[in-house]
């Protein structure tokens, strides 16, 4: 049966190529957008909350990450400093070796070993606490960073920024948990090969709490919407924005424009991707930190040039979030805008980090936990309150706050006090960098490129995880899989296909649900893994002290 599902998806994708080249994009998109708004509109289902209509995924995020900052009493704030000395490898030597073999000491703390889990029998894994990170943050940094909180502004304001920090405070706590399971539950191949993610976690941990089926339901169906995900907001959004960017700074008319951008980034991505979790990490620990860079520099280069206007433009961003303008929806409506955009740009509570989270090598599962938290902190609480800033600085007009901005929430844009023209996002957001670093929209044309390839590849070992979950661990799946993946790339690319992109976003908001409802089942166990890694790292403590054995040995 998996072989048969397998060739008829492989005989069905030249079918929407040869549509693309038919120029059939326009009847697909008007075809499929009913469906797409009927999949959005279910996965954003309202609830009453007071005067307003609240999405209830949102109010599922915020409330379980709420619950584990309380329980997991605020990882954020006294799990950093770990979660530092851990990527920069101060504690390899026990997570490699054990602190047992390391210090003759027992330190099960009652972790009993599960069947069919590889736990702590030896230091399997295929990349580093680093690399692990940079896969993750390559997956979740992108144009939601850039694009995405100029659609917040324009919808709720400057406050809309201060919910978005304090949602991705909060979202640490939730990666802290979705990736200590991740690890703790993860498979690992004959060949050393790890599989991991929400799927297994949710199949294995809800089994071993006694709910076999409804695991193995809630797996499958986190698979399917990964897979769903990795081919649309994953891939084929990306490449759109890639290639929309490129012939933008081109300046190229022609119809098959995007289709030759596209097929030259699928054969960059194939390169990529062809050689597993390994060859992404070692490329996107480069990339990361270089894309980043330039973007956060370029940032840090007009908040200093508007260094005088620092207070007033965090100010205008408090004072918005609780005391929002007339128009804006009132203060709940900026905080549901700040918390959704949020949790589109750091993907807290959606579990799609946790896959890449769970091929680090280590025998203590928390200790990935604890370095997954700085992904949020990077990707929300960094980079998005960054680009606000620059936002904000753009439109500052004076020192009256309440003449900064107008807006127009049907369209999620800021209209320009100077002309009139409405404006918003990647277009937004360029011309605010420009207005100081002249022409700095060609290095944000590259920036955007760069998040785009990133997170493409990212999300091409997400979708193959969760394919691999549902079709077997073959070669057949995997080939399968990447042509696939490789073929939405010059879709995605050469098309409109705004419904697409639409439904696919969605998808990703949806793979909240079965994940939220497997860390409610399973997050004591990440305690008790929490409570391991810190009795490993406070006896090596004890022996460095002590001076009882050389731990530079063991490194």
């Amino acid at each position: 049966m998996k072989k048969k599902l397998l060739s008829l998806l492989f005989l069905v994708a030249p079918f929407f190529i040869f549509s693309q080249e038919k120029g059939l994009d326009e009847k697909i998109n008007d075809a499929f957008m009913p469906i797409a708004s009927w999949w959005e509109g279910f996965v954003l289902t309202t609830v009453p909350l007071g005067s307003y209509n609240v999405p209830f995924v949102v109010l599922l995020l915020v409330g379980g990450a709420t619950f584990f900052t309380i329980y997991f009493r605020f990882p954020s704030i006294t799990k950093f400093g770990t979660a530092i000395r851990t990527v920069r490898g101060k504690y390899v030597d026990i997570e490699k070796h054990g602190v047992d073999k390391l210090y003759n000491n027992d330190e099960t703390l009652g972790v009993e070993d599960i069947k069919d889990t590889i736990r702590d029998e030896s230091a399997h894994g295929e990349v580093s606490h680093f690399q692990a990170l940079a896969t993750a943050v390559s997956g979740t940094v992108g144009l939601g960073n850039i694009a995405g909180v100029a659609v917040a502004i324009g919808l709720g304001g400057p406050g809309a920024t201060f919910w978005m920090i304090i949602c991705g405070l909060l979202g640490m706590s939730t990666k802290f948990v979705e990736c200590t399971l991740g690890v703790k539950y993860r498979d690992v191949g004959p060949d050393g090969t790890v599989y991991g993610g929400p799927m297994y976690y949710l199949s294995k941990g809800l089994k071993e709490r006694g709910f076999t089926t409804f695991g193995k339901i809630l797996g499958v169906l986190f698979a399917v919407l990964c897979v769903g995900a990795s081919f649309g907001g994953g891939n084929a959004f990306q490449s759109n924005q890639a290639a929309v960017q490129i012939s933008s700074l081109l300046k190229l008319n022609s119809g098959s424009d995007g289709v030759i951008i596209g097929i030259c980034l699928a054969i960059l991505v194939g390169i990529v991707i062809i050689g597993g979790i390994k060859r992404i990490a070692k490329i996107t620990e480069k990339i990361v930190p270089f894309m980043a860079g330039i973007y956060i520099l370029a940032s840090l280069v007009i908040i200093i040039a508007n260094f005088s206007d620092i207070g007033l433009a965090f100010t205008i961003i408090f004072e918005g979030a609780f005391t929002p303008m007339a128009g804006l929806g009132g203060l709940v409506g900026v905080l549901i805008v700040g918390f959704q955009r949020a949790a589109f740009s750091n993907e807290a509570g959606a579990g799609s980090a946790a896959i890449a989270h769970s091929a680090v090598r280590t025998k203590y599962p928390a200790s990935e936990g604890v370095v997954a938290l700085l992904e949020p902190f990077i990707d929300t609480v960094v980079i998005c309150t960054m680009t606000a800033l620059v936002i904000v600085f753009f439109n500052i007009d004076g020192t009256n706050v309440q003449s900064v901005f107008n807006y127009s929430a049907e369209t999620s844009s800021v209209i320009l006090n100077a002309d009139g023209r409405s404006i918003g996002g990647v277009d937004l957001t360029s011309m605010a960098f420009d207005s100081v670093i002249p022409h700095f929209s060609y290095i944000l044309t590259i920036a955007i490129v760069l998040f785009a390839f990133s997170t493409m590849i990212s999300w091409s070992y997400y979708g193959l995880q969760a394919w691999k979950f549902l079709f077997g661990k073959t070669k057949t799946a995997d080939i399968v899989y990447k042509l696939l993946f490789l073929v939405f790339v010059v879709i995605g690319a050469g098309a409109t296909l705004d419904a697409v992109i639409k439904f696919s976003d969605a998808m990703i908001l949806a793979l909240v649900f079965p994940n939220m409802i497997g860390l409610f089942f399973l997050y004591p166990k990440v305690k008790q893994e929490m409570n391991r890694y810190l009795n490993a790292i406070s006896i090596k403590k004890e022996a460095i002290e002590e001076g009882a054995i050389d731990v530079t040995k063991h490194m």
